[in-house]
């Protein structure tokens, strides 16, 4: 799908996005392919990019005490970064891995930066992306916490109803909290019933 189609059906997702700030978004962007399992960002990283997913997915994860741990996934049409720090210019405490074989356009803080300035409806736009990821953070925090694992998997599953076809079971289980025995379990008994 040509970048300019992307955009027009995200504007009209999050907030439209005016001519001029399309063709300066394009222009400043570019197309890049990844391979499943690179990463292109580790942790203690400073990053300043952003995806915009075409095609594939991605994740977020962290190391602790040498357990992975996802924490979010990203799909076609979103935004994937490394927040801490694309936002606070810190070390990134997370890894951004490509988890299938991926198409998406890169833009650098600069660009974001630059057309906020520049542009009142990207600033807009950006406002409600940023605030839609808070939200998701938020509902998932919450059904962290006050929701059996079997629930947080219906909820995961309502949410990407093919996710179990994309991602690896190991990294839906530690994103839920639970371990691979309990998510396979959870499973079975969804099969058999």
């Amino acid at each position: 799908m040509p970048l300019e189609q992307t955009i027009h059906q995200l504007g009209e997702l999050y907030a439209p996005l005016s001519i001029a700030c399309q063709q300066d978004l394009i222009a400043n962007s570019k197309l890049c392919t990844f391979k499943r399992g690179e990463i292109v960002v580790r942790e203690g990283q400073y990053s300043e990019k952003a995806y915009l997913i075409v095609e594939g997915c991605a994740r977020a994860y962290y190391l602790k005490d040498g357990k992975d741990i996802s924490d979010w996934f990203t799909f076609e049409n979103q935004f994937m970064a490394p927040i801490v720090s694309f936002f606070s210019a810190k070390p990134s405490p997370h890894f951004v891995e490509f988890v299938e074989d991926s198409v998406a356009y890169e833009f650098s803080k600069a660009t974001f930066d630059s057309l906020s300035q520049k542009h009142h409806d990207f600033e807009r736009f950006v406002s409600k992306v940023v605030t839609e990821t808070m939200l998701g953070l938020c509902e998932r925090l919450y059904t962290i916490q006050f929701n059996r694992a079997e629930d947080r998997f219906k909820h995961l599953i309502s949410i990407y109803p093919d996710i179990t076809n994309r991602i690896p079971l190991t990294h839906i289980a530690s994103y839920l909290g639970i371990t691979l025995e309990t998510l396979s379990r959870i499973r079975n008994k969804k099969t058999t019933t």
